[in-house]
């Protein structure tokens, strides 16, 4: 295999394996000059065509993740679930008044 086709390949796991809208934890960046801060959380957006992974991060920061360069998981079952579970708690909050 030429090394075009072992990038495409690379490239496409990649995008099979974090398609939009799959939720990761950033564990910590490569050589950023204004990385992301170790364990924040974020959703993909887009994988590119060399395999880099385009995150909306909740702190507000946007950046490209490198695999190989930059360490990440997707979040577990458990942890979607913690997430989902809070969003409720949020939206489904009374409102105060005074």
């Amino acid at each position: 295999m030429n090394p075009f086709e072992a990038e495409r390949r690379f490239a496409q796991r990649m995008k099979d394996n974090y398609p939009p809208g799959t939720r990761i934890m950033l564990l910590s960046m490569g050589d950023d000059p204004r990385p992301v801060e170790d364990n924040t959380r974020g959703t993909v957006r887009v994988v590119d065509d060399i395999g880099t992974l385009h995150c909306s991060f909740d702190n507000g920061r946007s950046l490209g993740i490198v695999p190989g360069e930059d360490s990440f998981r997707k979040l577990t079952e458990e942890e979607l679930a913690e997430e989902q579970e809070n969003d409720i708690d949020v939206n489904n909050s009374p409102i105060m008044g005074m």
